[in-house]
């Protein structure tokens, strides 16, 4: 950041010392050093604090694609059970038909979506 050459940083050092003085340099360096570290510090925080606002925007600009994707879906894709369709209504059961209760079975079978088996992991779950 700062392009200091050794010979300017003696010429600083000897200034420093015959406007201090031997006595107070030690005391002044150390004043300087702490100063210097509260700036690095601050500088530190302040850039910690820009890195989390940038990373919390980059994070609900990607939930909104997602949410926008999902929506497209959705409405591509509609689920069974989200549809109103409305249920036929049988009349008296005639000999040999099913029953109500049967026939209620059989059409929610058919209303759930299908499902699929997920294979077994091999070795225990964690």
């Amino acid at each position: 950041m700062f392009d200091v050459a050794p010979t300017e940083l003696l010429l600083v050092i000897v200034v420093a010392l015959v406007v201090i003085g031997p006595k107070d340099l030690p005391k002044a360096m150390r004043f300087v050093g702490k100063w210097m570290g509260k700036a690095r510090g601050m500088a530190r925080h302040f850039r910690s604090g820009l890195d989390t606002m940038m990373r919390e925007a980059e994070l609900e600009e990607l939930e909104k694609q997602w949410r926008e994707q999902n929506d497209a879906i959705m409405r591509e894709f509609p689920r069974i059970n989200d549809v109103n369709a409305p249920t036929p209504k049988s009349g008296p059961a005639a000999p040999g038909a099913p029953s109500e209760q049967g026939a209620d079975e059989s059409a929610a079978a058919t209303a759930q979506p299908e499902t699929h088996a997920v294979p077994p992991r091999d070795g225990p779950l964690p």
